[in-house]
């Protein structure tokens, strides 16, 4: 499984007076790549669903702890 969060690297210029930022981290949501509800799609139990705030599991993206500053893994 993917993680929903992604890796940016900022540019630092060579008179940047700030000390550079190694990474930044985004976060994804899984709504952002399924441009209409397929018909079918799998779905979790009511119970399940009121848990994870969602009916379908590929609209599920978890909480996830945000990474350490300037950690090369999200």
């Amino acid at each position: 499984m993917h993680s929903q969060f992604k890796a940016w690297y900022p540019y630092a210029g060579p008179f940047d007076p700030c000390p550079p930022i190694r990474v930044k981290f985004y976060n994804t949501p899984p709504q952002l790549f399924i441009p209409f509800q397929p018909p079918g799609l799998p779905q979790f139990s009511p119970y399940e669903a009121l848990r994870l705030g969602t009916l379908w599991p590929a609209l599920y993206g978890p909480y996830e702890a945000k990474p350490a500053e300037g950690s090369d893994r999200p």
